[in-house]
């Protein structure tokens, strides 16, 4: 019985709280980018980022950023729509990987000449690539996270509801 009303406490304290959780690890996920974006753009390797590429990455992060911390204030108010972006988020993190990292990863550096000294290093591909995951992982999560609480708090007033 005891374990019985703490669940229930907890369920109602939903419709009271904001969503903290998922609001933090949305916004963490960001800073993550920031980190990612940085390494990006501090690497003077010639004339290889001053494209179109580069362009609009700087355009893709800024969207992201704005989008993401759009989700962190939706799913702080347990709207579901918002924990489907962060979910979506997290996938466009991931395939992100495969564009101007693995690409930088693979192209020769113009600057040196040599065949086996790439635009991007090893060590910045490893850091970029995990800077990307561990965003994919906190968006996921995030959204995760989001869909429990909303739909525990959404039941929870279909019960009162029925009460009534």
């Amino acid at each position: 019985m005891a374990e019985n009303k703490e669940a229930l406490i907890k369920k109602d304290r939903l419709r009271f709280t904001k969503n903290k959780m998922s609001s933090t690890l949305i916004i963490l996920a960001i800073v993550v980018n920031a980190l990612y974006f940085v390494s990006i753009y501090r690497t003077d390797v010639g004339t290889y980022y001053y494209n179109i590429t580069i362009g609009a990455s700087v355009l893709y992060n800024l969207i992201f950023m704005l989008v993401a911390f759009l989700t962190s204030e939706g799913v702080k108010n347990y709207k579901m729509s918002y924990s489907y972006v962060s979910i979506v988020l997290g996938i466009l993190q991931i395939a992100r990987i495969f564009y101007l990292p693995a690409e930088a990863h693979n192209t020769p550096n113009p600057m040196v000449g040599s065949e086996n000294e790439m635009v991007m290093s090893g060590e910045q591909f490893t850091y970029v690539t995990v800077c990307l995951c561990l965003s994919a992982v906190l968006l996921v999560c995030a959204g995760i996270v989001g869909i429990m609480k909303t739909t525990t708090l959404n039941n929870y007033k279909a019960e009162l509801e029925k009460k009534q």
